[in-house]
């Protein structure tokens, strides 16, 4: 049951992130990868909140299966973050590049991090 609940997250994340991150791209007049940014930051606040809620009691484990490991993992992605980076500073864009492992990295871990609070504030 629980592969079943993390493939129906993954269906839905996986999907939403390439959705997100085209979207936001396409606004953006700038070789800094804001799609993947976003997508990464937003899973990161979600996963915080879902693993904070299951340690207070709030959140099932099938929760934490579907959205946790599922959607987050199907949402966020380390793999583009790596390759963008790269391709930053290969195509010249070094600042860019460093820029976005600063920015992943501080937002990622602040997000989480707001995520574990909202979630203790609600269960705790």
């Amino acid at each position: 049951m629980t592969v079943l609940l993390v493939a129906l997250g993954a269906a839905i994340g996986a999907p939403l992130r390439y959705f997100t991150d085209r979207a936001i791209q396409a606004r953006h007049d700038s070789v800094f990868p804001w799609g993947t940014l976003t997508v990464n930051v937003t899973g990161s606040l979600l996963l915080g909140f879902l693993l904070g809620g299951a340690t207070a009691g709030g959140v099932s484990p099938e929760v934490v299966a579907a959205g946790g490991v599922g959607f987050c993992g199907a949402l966020t992605t380390y793999s583009t973050f790596g390759y963008e980076t790269v391709r930053l500073a290969e195509g010249g864009s070094v600042l860019y590049g460093f820029a976005n492992i600063v920015a992943s990295l501080a937002a990622g871990l602040a997000a989480a991090w707001f995520g574990l609070t909202i979630a203790g504030v609600l269960w705790g």
